[in-house]
């Protein structure tokens, strides 16, 4: 079963390329558009010979035609030249929409749409053969005048002439393939299938092959062929014209329920399932190397054994026929998202985790990627422009998976350094992965400041590679700390404030490369390419990037600036109270060396009682206020913030207090669920 899945889907992946192709040749011809971009040039680019390069064959004939098309009509008033434009666009745009209704299909449509199609090709098959048949027997009779047909030499056993000197071959061979095109359509059309309209189509089939063994005149022979394909081609229009209200009643019924979807989950979800149903990655990524296999074996069969082929100069012309439409550059995504993918897991089996997450690195690359191609403009570029513009997207892309992957060894070293994970292997992957994050992105500026001049492009792959190489030295600062911390006998009171400062240090770091890369593109949306993609991801970056960060940055800034003022006014225990406590904190269970005394009576560690203060107002044990203002205007003490007021202010970015305490062993949570606990302790204390 498991088997015959895999067929099942291997077969709908391979139907649902050919309306791709569809969809990117009415996309490379402009959709019927005289282009004005299309660039002419001579192989000197590529392959350094005077030939023209036959990945670009198709494009030099779409340009011809247009200028054939203005030469044809010069004499002819422009109105009548902008109708035939307007309708070759209106026929594209016909066959677009037609070829993505295709692509869309169910599986069961989509084959029933693939019968259909193939009675139609077996059809001009058959006339294709019947007409060069034809030609033969015209040929062969005119040559030997008109007294005797083919049927007569064979009758008279004059064999050898017919065989090797005449079409005899030639006839019986399409005898066979007529036989076979006649089988396959009586069993795949789509019309009703009556005994005697089945026997009709086999000698509809076979009608030329038998008249032109007998002498008739070559006209009637010439229009033998064009009369054996009205049955066929009448049964393909009456399926047309059966099912047409079928047809429109499924694509109403598709309306609907997608109308449907979107009402009760919503349009992403919709989006979702379709991408699921469709296979759409393995759609394109079939779809495009179909189509560079097609480009590699034109360039091989024209240009292999010249003295100036070159595979390197090969490559090359694949990248940039590789990403000239729409559908090219999704195709050519899906492969960068699939080999994403991969480098993604290669690093994860160094590490030895698992990718919980549900964007893994091959869906943000592609994502990334496309949206490079779009915001620069990949594919109106001519050919030398796009493939630098193409390295340089690259490039970005490369820095950007740099990113992803300091995104999974992070989380791995602060859960080695606070579980204490005795590990070194372990340890030692992590750390070896930190090193390939700084020297690698080191070495890729060198070389790239070295070879190549400032430009915008330089300045933002130094901004995100200088970004990656500070985003690893905090985390490894922060692992380091988190060890010394494990090993050390006595409480370190500092270790928060460290902690904090090292962060605040990388955030500030990665917020001032933000407003650099927001001006950055703003430069160039101004003075070098802009565009509407450009703009909106401006936006985007400017609100989720600058702004979004900097609220949240001040409000934990604000919310530690509070906090430490609340303990600062508190008392300090004297060693006296402490020698008489002997107890520990009752938020992170440590013996207190130094400690804060409430207004309740109750002692805990300066930075324990900080971090509580963090998340709400109340005594851990007895939830009194712990701070209190007098409110000259009222007269009245205002307490801090209410228990709805304290959960709303919980902020996710309180990782490193949250790190603390899990090394510790102890969190919020655990102690408000275990108040009866910590009472019961802190009346043993006192």
């Amino acid at each position: 079963m498991e088997i015959r899945e895999r067929i099942l889907s291997f077969a709908d992946v391979v139907m649902r390329v050919p309306p791709l192709f569809i969809i990117d040749e009415l996309l490379r011809i402009g959709l019927g558009l005289p282009n004005d971009n299309i660039v002419l040039k001579s192989t000197e680019h590529d392959f350094k010979t005077s030939n023209n390069l036959s990945s670009i064959a198709s494009s030099i004939s779409a340009a011809t035609t247009d200028w054939l098309l203005v030469e044809q009509f010069d004499f002819i008033p422009l109105t009548y030249n902008n109708l035939i434009l307007l309708l070759k666009f209106l026929f594209c745009c016909t066959g677009f929409f037609a070829a993505l209704y295709t692509f869309m299909l169910c599986t069961r449509h989509l084959i029933i749409v693939y019968l259909y199609l193939i009675s139609v090709v077996v059809i001009l098959l058959s006339y294709w053969s019947n007409v060069s048949v034809m030609k033969a027997i015209i040929a062969y009779t005119n040559a030997h005048g008109s007294t005797s047909s083919i049927l007569d030499n064979i009758l008279c056993l004059n064999l050898s002439d017919v065989l090797y000197n005449g079409p005899g071959f030639l006839i019986m061979k399409n005898y066979v393939l007529q036989c076979v095109l006649a089988s396959v359509f009586c069993y795949i059309h789509l019309a009703p299938r009556h005994p005697v309209l089945q026997k009709l189509l086999v000698l509809s089939f076979m009608s030329p092959s038998i008249l032109g063994i007998y002498l008739l005149p070559a006209q009637y022979l010439h229009q033998a062929p064009v009369c054996a394909t009205l049955i066929p081609l009448a049964l393909c229009k009456f399926v047309i014209w059966y099912n047409g209200v079928s047809m429109l009643r499924t694509i109403y019924m598709g309306y609907r329920h997608a109308r449907n979807f979107i009402s009760n989950y919503g349009l992403s979800a919709l989006a979702e399932t379709e991408w699921m149903r469709l296979n759409v990655p393995c759609v394109l990524r079939a779809f495009w190397m179909l189509r560079v296999a097609e480009q590699v074996v034109e360039m091989l069969g024209s240009h292999y054994g010249e003295e100036t082929f070159s595979y390197y100069v090969m490559v090359r012309t694949l990248l940039v026929n590789g990403c000239e439409t729409l559908t090219a550059v999704l195709g050519m995504t899906s492969i960068i998202s699939f080999i994403c993918h991969y480098i993604g897991c290669f690093f994860q089996w160094i590490l030895l985790t698992e990718d919980e997450d549900e964007k893994s690195i091959g869906t943000v690359s592609a994502i990334l990627f496309y949206i490079l191609a779009l915001q620069t403009g990949l594919t109106s570029l001519d050919r030398e422009k796009r493939l630098v513009r193409l390295y340089r997207n690259f490039c970005l892309l490369f820095t950007a998976i740099l990113h992803f992957v300091h995104n999974i060894v992070n989380p791995l070293l602060m859960s080695l350094s606070a579980s204490h994970n005795p590990a070194l292997h372990r340890h030692l992957r992590a750390l070896a992965v930190c090193a390939f994050l700084i020297f690698f992105p080191v070495s890729l500026l060198v070389f790239l400041w070295s070879h190549f001049t400032v430009s915008t492009w330089l300045l933002a792959v130094s901004v995100f590679s200088v970004e990656v190489i500070v985003k690893v030295l905090v985390s490894l600062a922060i692992y380091s700390l988190f060890l010394i911390d494990a090993y050390r006998s006595v409480f370190w009171e500092q270790f928060d404030d460290c902690v904090y400062i090292i962060r605040s240090f990388g955030n500030t770091v990665e917020f001032a490369f933000g407003i650099i890369l927001f001006f950055n593109g703003f430069w160039i949306l101004i003075f070098e390419s802009g565009g509407a993609i450009r703009a909106i991801m401006m936006c985007i970056h400017a609100y989720f990037n600058i702004w979004c960060e900097a609220k949240a940055g001040w409000s934990v800034f604000m919310k530690r600036w509070t906090a430490v003022n609340k303990i600062n006014s508190l008392p300090e225990a004297k060693a006296e109270q402490l020698q008489r406590l002997d107890d520990v904190c009752a938020i992170c269970y440590q013996e207190m060396q130094s400690a804060k005394i409430t207004q309740c009576n109750h002692y805990f560690h300066g930075v324990c009682l900080r971090k509580w203060l963090y998340v709400q107002d109340r005594c851990p044990l007895c939830h009194d206020i712990l701070y209190k203002v007098e409110n000259v205007q009222n007269g009245e003490y205002a307490g801090g913030a209410t228990e709805e007021e304290d959960e709303e202010e919980e902020e996710n970015d309180l990782g490193d207090g949250a790190i603390v305490q899990t090394r510790r062993n102890s969190n919020v949570q655990s102690r408000m669920n275990n108040r009866g606990q910590l009472h019961e302790r802190s009346d043993e204390g006192r």
